[in-house]
């Protein structure tokens, strides 16, 4: 992953459960990431592209469904995820005033490659999700273009940047630079083993409330730093789940509220002001656009097995969060407004995580 510092460089290690290869979202087949990162000034944003499969999603759609924490978010496609189960487009993360960039481009490349939208065919339900970058990034000015948004769906890849890189790039977390960050897990279970990954957009948190594996950090680095600054969160976090688990809508619901269980282990209690949602899919079937004459064979676990994905859900999302904050560099942005990289304070104040 682009030979970052991560969280278990630092010799911590959320959880129980193995890693993927990359310990990212991409140890699911077929899943790729791709960053436009726009960092200039009073520029400091991006867009993120998460491809789930290769193929023409339009036309092979997968399960999905998506959960609400807390309502505090602009995100784009969720409705009719949770009424029809599927997803049938890439899924985009950008700031929230971009959302509608985001969505009229996105919607023009599903038109480019499905000529068949809008005339012999229904129309198209465009997923993306979205952080208010405004502290360090002047929102107003709306720097994400079509050819940005178009440059990260087209530039997709199994290795990726995190940190303050596309989406994430003017992000916060914890009062300190956020982003994006991602992390994966392996469930065995007696029909085979598969995969969980999750990528977050994290810009939510106060200081003195980061936990690193029960440890209070940062109020650690608060009480270092000597400074009175005033902490209010008015973020947010997206959280991206991908599985290879074959599971129904109801299923994969379930899977997801359990994402919380990772928030709260980093110290989030879910504030009023922070957005936080998840939007997930399944790429172990897919749903032909076009009736077939048969009944659609779509897979399922038994319910016993599902305390191996909320095991494994909790661990990848707790372990995100940290990779968005220890692989996250200082950027001074919008005004001259800055936030220190959680990684130099660990350093510069003698900080152990374990």
């Amino acid at each position: 992953m682009f030979n970052q510092k991560r969280i278990r460089d630092y010799g911590v290690v959320p959880g129980r459960l193995q890693t993927g290869p990359r310990n990212a979202i991409t140890d699911v087949e077929g899943v790729t990431v791709g960053h436009v990162t726009l960092s200039d000034g009073n520029s400091q944003t991006g867009v993120t592209a998460i491809l789930p499969h290769q193929g023409n999603i339009f036309k092979e759609k997968l399960i999905a469904s998506s959960h609400v924490i807390n309502g505090f978010g602009k995100t784009m496609g969720t409705i009719q995820m949770q009424e029809l189960g599927t997803l049938e487009t890439p899924i985009l993360l950008t700031n929230t005033l971009s959302v509608g960039t985001a969505a009229d481009t996105l919607t023009d490349y599903m038109l480019e490659h499905n000529p068949e939208i809008g005339r012999t065919t229904g129309t198209v339900n465009a997923v993306i999700g979205e952080c208010n970058d405004m502290f360090l990034n002047d929102i107003r000015a709306k720097y994400v273009k079509r050819e940005h948004v178009l440059e990260a769906l087209q530039n997709t890849s199994s290795d990726f940047a995190e940190g303050a890189v596309g989406a994430g790039t003017g992000m916060l977390c914890y009062s300190l630079k956020g982003g994006i960050g991602s992390a994966s897990r392996i469930m065995e279970m007696s029909h085979g083993n598969y995969t969980i990954g999750v990528l977050v957009l994290s810009n939510f948190g106060i200081l003195s409330d980061l936990l690193v594996q029960g440890k209070a950090v940062g109020q650690e680095l608060k009480e270092a730093l000597l400074e009175s600054c005033k902490e209010e969160d008015k973020g947010s976090v997206m959280i991206i789940v991908a599985t290879d688990l074959p599971v129904s809508e109801r299923q994969l619901n379930r899977v997801l509220k359990r994402a919380v269980t990772g928030l709260s282990r980093t110290g989030s209690i879910i504030t009023n002001g922070s957005g936080e949602i998840v939007i997930g899919f399944s790429t172990a079937a897919r749903i032909p656009h076009e009736k077939p004459e048969q009944l659609l064979p779509i897979p399922q676990i038994h319910e016993e097995d599902m305390d191996t994905a909320f095991r494994a859900i909790g661990e990848a999302t707790e372990e995100a969060v940290l990779n968005s904050l220890v692989t996250a560099e200082e950027i001074i942005g919008r005004d001259g407004n800055k936030r220190p990289a959680f990684k130099d304070l660990i350093e510069k104040f003698d900080v152990s995580l374990v």
